[in-house]
């Protein structure tokens, strides 16, 4: 088992309360709730971190489509749409 780490966090009466009834609901711990909830968030931080920067290396190695060009494709996209409509 990996070493345990403490942390503190202020929180207001009304998050307790939340984290208190959540944790009950499950039949767990106020400690155990709030330390997979953090975790779960740090996760999906990271995740989204990681999805930006796929993105950002795209953009810097040049792979992108210039906002003229989508704006371009996205009014003959409208365009054929009306056309549609009107028929």
């Amino acid at each position: 088992m990996s070493k345990q780490n403490v942390i503190s966090a202020r929180v207001d009466a009304e998050t307790l309360a939340l984290i208190d009834t959540a944790a009950q609901a499950q039949g767990r711990s106020r400690a155990w709730f709030v330390a997979n909830a953090v975790k779960k968030v740090a996760e999906a931080e990271a995740d989204f971190a990681a999805f930006i920067q796929v993105g950002l290396d795209d953009f810097d190695a040049g792979r992108f489509v210039p906002h003229e060009q989508v704006m371009v494709d996205i009014e003959a996209r409208i365009a054929r749409y009306r056309a549609l409509c009107t028929e």
